[in-house]
């Protein structure tokens, strides 16, 4: 192999890493996102719960058959 072939990889190479750097970054920046979005979510679905939770305990339900049936 001749000086040029060599830089030619070496080129190469630093190309592929740039790309790479470039992508790992997007995709760390999607996954950061994403937590929040799961944080956010799970925040909500307490929320929510909670509120159905209380909803189910104020409800009256006729007929409803005692606790010691």
């Amino acid at each position: 192999m001749n000086n040029s072939e060599i830089e030619e990889r070496f080129i190469a190479l630093e190309t592929k890493i740039a790309y790479m750097e470039d992508f790992i970054e997007k995709l760390q920046d999607v996954a950061v996102e994403n937590q929040k979005t799961i944080r956010i979510l799970r925040e909500e679905n307490q929320i929510l719960s909670g509120r159905i939770q209380d909803l189910q305990d104020n409800v009256e339900i006729p007929n409803r058959r005692p606790p010691h049936y």
